[in-house]
């Protein structure tokens, strides 16, 4: 049983012109409300570690371990937020890429990115050919 692609689901040839209008707005529609409701997600995690994870009652910290490991993870916690503030920007990013039409297209080739490799990777800039291509060059540096 072989499965049929859909328009736009899969990576296409740099003269691929798109999908449907109809189906353009539909997925649109799709990945501003995933971008969105991720966005939201980071900024609560901020939002939490200001109100919870910065506040230590040092009365709660029996002695001189417990306060090291309170100070490792409160670091931890601060290190990952930066890690998600940096992904807040290549959200707010990508939603003006999709807002200006550029969010389906590769920035290296031009080609058509595809729905499945935006719903993997929804702050993508480029096809998965691409990608493997950059991540080869990092490669051979690397040795």
């Amino acid at each position: 049983m072989s499965k049929i692609a859909l328009p736009g689901e899969a990576r296409e040839e740099s003269d691929f012109e798109g999908v449907p209008p109809e189906l353009l707005t539909e997925r649109t529609d799709e990945f501003r409300n995933l971008l969105l409701s991720e966005r939201g997600k980071l900024l609560q995690n901020a939002q939490r570690t200001l109100t919870q994870d910065m506040t230590i009652d040092t009365d709660d910290l029996a002695d001189e371990m417990d306060h090291a490991t309170s100070d490792y993870n409160q670091a931890l916690a601060f290190r990952l937020r930066g890690r998600e503030r940096h992904l807040i920007h290549k959200i707010d990013a990508a939603i003006e890429r999709l807002d200006e039409g550029e969010y389906w297209w590769c920035d290296d080739c031009g080609a058509w990115i595809g729905f499945g490799r935006l719903r993997a990777r929804p702050v993508t800039t480029v096809c998965i050919q691409c990608k493997e291509n950059r991540e080869r060059r990092e490669r051979s540096y690397a040795r």
